[in-house]
Order: C-alpha cells, then sequence, then structure tokens
C-alpha cells in the first residue's frame, strides 16, 4: 500500500483513514460482532497476511505477539483486540497492519481491513460524544460511514501505553525563558497534552490547553476580541500556538491557516507538529503560515524551539 499523505490539501480539514474490522466473539453466545476502526492511511506501510504467531510465555505485555523480518526492519506485532478488550474469534485469513511513525516500524493484528475512506474532520465526532464500546482512552474521534461507526485510533497511544517507544519528551528542557509566555497548547491525545505541558511549563510557558483546532480558534478568537474591546496588542494575552496536525472537528493546517487569515492573529506564530513529518507536509505548513514543523519523535526539543521563534534566535535546521 502506498503512503498518501496526511492532509490532501493544506488547510482542507480533510485526510484519508483506512478502515480496518476485528471480530470479536458475542457476550450473548450469538454470532460473531464486528467492531470497525480507522487509521490514518499515511502511517500504514503495508497490510500482509498473518504469520500465525504464537505469543511467547515472557512477553512483557498480553498484546505482544512476537516479531518479523519485513524490509529489512524487525517488527514488533500486537495483537490489537486483545489491547481494545475483545475477545477476538480467529480465523485463517487474519491480516498484520504494518505502520511506520515516530520512527518506528510496529505490525497490528487484525480479523481484516475493507476500504479507504476520505472524511473531513469535521466529521470526525470526538469520542465523549458517543458510548464507546471499548471505552478506551485509544479512540480519538467517531466516523459515521456506511451505517456503522468507524472508531479512529490514537496508535501512538497505544505505542506510548506499551513503553515501546523510546521517545521521551517530558524531560526537563536545556533552555528557560527569560520571562513568562503565554502558549495556546493543541492535542486531542490527554497524554501528549500532559507530557508537552509538563516540558513547556517547566520552560516558563504559562498554557491554555485545548483538545481540538476548532476548540483552540474559538478561544483564539476571545483573547482577540478581548484585545480590541481593551485597546491592547493581542501578544498581552497570547504568544504562540502550538498544535497537533491530526485532530477531531478541525485539523492542525485549517487551525493555523484560520489564525493567519483573521488580521488580528495573524502575527502569532503557530507550531505544527506531528508524528509523521515529510517533506510535502512540511511544505503545505508552510503554506498556511506555520514558522516551525516538529516530528513527535524531537518534541523533547519544543520548549527551545519556541523560544528560539519568541526571542528571535536562528533555528537549527531551518
Amino acid at each position: 500500500m502506498a503512503k498518501t499523505d496526511i492532509l490532501l490539501e493544506s488547510g482542507t480539514n480533510e485526510l484519508e483513514i483506512l478502515e480496518l474490522f476485528i471480530t470479536g466473539r458475542s457476550a450473548s453466545g450469538g454470532d460473531p460482532e464486528q467492531s470497525f476502526f480507522g487509521v490514518n492511511v499515511a502511517k500504514v506501510m503495508q497490510v500482509i497476511e498473518s504469520p500465525q504467531l504464537t505469543p511467547p510465555e515472557s512477553a512483557s505485555n498480553e498484546c505482544y505477539m512476537g516479531t518479523i523480518s519485513l524490509r529489512k526492519h524487525i517488527v514488533p506485532v500486537l495483537d490489537l483486540a486483545v489491547w481494545l478488550g475483545i475477545e477476538r474469534e480467529p480465523h485463517p485469513f487474519e491480516v498484520v497492519m504494518v505502520t511506520e511513525f515516530s520512527k518506528a516500524v510496529t505490525g497490528f493484528l487484525v480479523s481484516g481491513v475493507t476500504e479507504i475512506h476520505r472524511v473531513g474532520w469535521g466529521d470526525v465526532a470526538p469520542p465523549h460524544e458517543y458510548v464507546s464500546r471499548m471505552g478506551s482512552t485509544s479512540i480519538i474521534g467517531m466516523v459515521n460511514r456506511n451505517k456503522h461507526f468507524i472508531q479512529l485510533l490514537d496508535l501512538e497511544q497505544i505505542i506510548t501505553s506499551l513503553e515501546m517507544d523510546s521517545t521521551r519528551f517530558d524531560i526537563a528542557p536545556e533552555t528557560v525563558a527569560s520571562r513568562k509566555y503565554r502558549a495556546l497548547v493543541v492535542d486531542d491525545s490527554p497524554t501528549i497534552r500532559m507530557m508537552l505541558s509538563r516540558n513547556l511549563q517547566a520552560a516558563n510557558f504559562e498554557l491554555q490547553v485545548t483538545g481540538n483546532g476548532q476548540e483552540a480558534f474559538e478561544y483564539a478568537q476571545h483573547i482577540a476580541e478581548k484585545a480590541e474591546n481593551e485597546g491592547r496588542p493581542v501578544q498581552d494575552y497570547l504568544d504562540i500556538v502550538i498544535a497537533d496536525i491530526e485532530m477531531p472537528l478541525m485539523d492542525g493546517f485549517t487551525l493555523t491557516r484560520r489564525i493567519k487569515e483573521d488580521d488580528r492573529l495573524t502575527e502569532i506564530p503557530v507550531i505544527l507538529y506531528s508524528s509523521l513529518i515529510t517533506k510535502e507536509l512540511r511544505h503545505k505548513g508552510e503554506s498556511v503560515g506555520a514558522v516551525d514543523q516538529i516530528s513527535k519523535p524531537d518534541m523533547d526539543q519544543m520548549a527551545e524551539r519556541a523560544i528560539s521563534i519568541l526571542e528571535g534566535k536562528k533555528l537549527q535546521g531551518l
């Protein structure tokens, strides 16, 4: 499966998701039930037939099934059903979805895949609006397609929770701001919000944290109106916006574009981040006005790079 970009055009609030399903045993003893999930196509390297791995007895987590060799990678394979608390109904045609993001290649065992959907982030409802069968923090949103709901998976949350990702961005920053800066932090993942908040607060940032781009833009507009009413520059209330790219309701590209189109907010710098920053995505970020873009494995540099932008220092590698 060829990779595509996370968003199809700059600031269009759209993405493509691969729909997959897990067939679980019915709690009532009836026919097996299918649960449908979605992942960003850009993170999928390929889908292969399941090698029918037998989980090792010494596995550190019950969802770990072993490893496979693929394209010079040694790929750990996780049973997604176990992680989500589904009693999977085994069958001989299961597949492994191999993903690549955050500098890590990981396989997820699922019952099968169906098709690719093009959706808008505005069509993605936050999971709290529905009763998710799993009740899992790994579900970041819900999409209604073909008379059933597709639950969008936060694969980074799964990897982080299993401590399979060596990335650490909750460590103390090396640089501390010379004065208190006010940052708007935007991410739908509670884990990422917590880690990023620790990093920035330790670097002398005061934070306003929101869960998606729509909430963030509404907050930014509120700040702009307050500044107007009080006859003060907006920078008296907000210095910088730091946002994830992939979020329900409004993605980071669209958020950046709308901030830059608002004359009251256009001077506020925006840093975007994602587990996947390609050359094409970097170009898209630049086209909507992002001042910097950071991949999640490098997010331990977030405070330093934000301070460099605000204090006019030259960023390394930009």
